[in-house]
């Protein structure tokens, strides 16, 4: 980390010296005194401390949602067997309806508006950002399990793009500085990992047009970081874990974890992506004729597993993994399967949401089973590295991975065990699933767009048939 960290500095010292070498001195003070140049500076700043503004919102909104949820349990746990299809239902009515583009995570939109500007105004507006979180926050109350991390990334794209719209900023600035920025910054606020958040933006928004636009990404991303972290505290979300593993020991759990993991993974994102092109015979039939009766059906699946588990699989799944990762609280061993199973299920209905949280969960789930083979290892290291594997799997970004299970835990002794385990499931995750999972849904969002004028009917987890 140390060395990556050392790089990202020395490149942008050399493009600092580049463009400092390009500009004349006349002209470079001309750009200071400038009132234009001051007002595009003070906009992006502006626009990069909302995102970290609305970050904080969406997260206290979330857990307001989640406690909600858990209201509705202790009535009676029968009654998500009424509130979960009603709320699906609904969600994915006023979705079609008013809110058109913001269905599923928010990363697939982010990733089409960067490669398709026609696109770019009306997915990344502020109206489809207001949704988005208004809809994910209902999901969860309804006991969907999904999680604000996506969105949060579709929803900080939204607002710097908006903004930049009022004052004229460079070509590039523009149609890609910006979206990425937003888009880095969001995930950076929502995690409260800024780390995370450049190196998500560099490895999974844009392999193409990052290296000329380090310098927006890495402002937009600390003085989000700065706000979330000034307002919240510099805490970590799952807890605080201190679990270490020597070298001579680390290489069995971390193959475990690494293979399972890819293997999980992968097979989670081959199946989102299948499901995103549409359900096969007559579920299919059904859900693209009656979109909103198949949303109510799948809220009807989802509280028959959140009964079967407990009331475990509802919402993000953060409590369950911080209960799991601390061991204050024994959660039972098919957690890890009926979360997995949730997350699809949800996903596939068609509402706003995210799978971020949810994965991590899952991975958290996977671990608790995982330490049973290997019980002459600390149960905390198997849960981490595990955590590390299956959402490696998934997301098929290693480096974003491991940093950010290693700043949500605040354990920085497993740096190497968590690398590897990262790069193990990559690997394994690269055969089960040949194509990563967000590029794979932005090309059907993309391609389900072109296909329908309307924008209301685009949606990357809106399940159709193939065309």
């Amino acid at each position: 980390m140390l060395l990556f960290l050392r790089q990202l500095e020395r490149r942008l010292e050399r493009q600092l010296e580049r463009a400092l070498q390009s500009l004349p001195l006349k002209r470079l003070r001309h750009r200071l005194l400038s009132p234009r140049f001051w007002i595009r500076a003070l906009v992006f700043w502006g626009g990069s401390i909302c995102v970290g503004i609305t970050a904080i919102f969406f997260g206290i909104g979330a857990e307001w949602a989640n406690h909600y949820n858990q209201l509705l349990l202790e009535i009676t746990p029968f009654l998500m067997l009424l509130v979960a299809p009603l709320g699906l239902g609904t969600i994915a009515w006023i979705t079609r309806r008013f809110f058109g583009g913001s269905q599923g995570s928010g990363i697939p939109q982010t990733i089409a508006a960067l490669d398709n500007k026609q696109i770019r105004d009306q997915i990344l507006s502020l109206r489809i950002a207001f949704g988005k979180i208004m809809l994910t926050l209902i999901g969860l109350c309804c006991g969907a399990s999904i999680g604000r991390e996506g969105p949060m990334v579709q929803v900080g794209a939204a607002i710097m793009h908006s903004l930049g719209r009022l004052v004229r900023f460079s070509r590039l600035q523009a149609e890609k500085g910006l979206v990425l920025a937003g888009g880095a910054a969001g995930i950076a606020a929502a995690f409260n990992a800024p780390l995370a958040g450049i190196v998500f933006a560099i490895e999974e928004l844009s392999r193409s047009h990052v290296h000329r636009t380090n310098g927006t990404i890495l402002t937009g991303v600390i003085l989000a970081g700065i706000t979330s972290m000034g307002v919240l505290g510099d805490y970590p979300f799952f807890g605080h874990n201190s679990a270490s593993l020597q070298l001579d020991q680390a290489w069995i759990p971390v193959l475990l974890c690494g293979v399972s993991g890819g293997l999980l993974g992968g097979l989670f994102a081959r199946m989102l992506i299948a499901m995103s092109r549409g359900l096969p015979g007559h579920v299919g039939m059904f859900a693209r004729e009656r979109p909103v009766a198949f949303a109510a059906s799948c809220g009807f699946v989802l509280a028959l597993l959140g009964l079967i588990s407990g009331g475990a699989t509802f919402s993000t799944g953060y409590a369950e993994a911080r209960h799991i990762i601390e061991g204050s609280q024994e959660l039972p061993l098919h957690y890890g399967i009926f979360k997995f199973l949730a997350t699809i299920v949800s996903y596939t209905s068609g509402i706003p949401g995210g799978i971020f949280s949810p994965s991590l969960a899952v991975g958290a789930g996977f671990g608790l089973n995982l330490s049973e083979f290997i019980p002459s290892v600390p149960v905390g290291a198997v849960i981490l590295l595990s955590m590390v594997g299956y959402f490696a799997g998934v997301v098929q970004a290693p480096i974003t991975t491991f940093l950010i299970v290693m700043e949500m835990t605040d354990n920085h002794e497993m740096v190497l065990p968590l690398m590897a385990t990262a790069l193990i499931a990559t690997a394994v995750s690269s055969i089960i699933c040949p194509h990563p999972l967000y590029s794979s849904l932005a090309k059907q969002f993309l391609s389900y767009g072109q296909s329908n004028q309307e924008l209301g009917k685009i949606g990357e987890s809106t399940p159709r048939r193939n065309s």
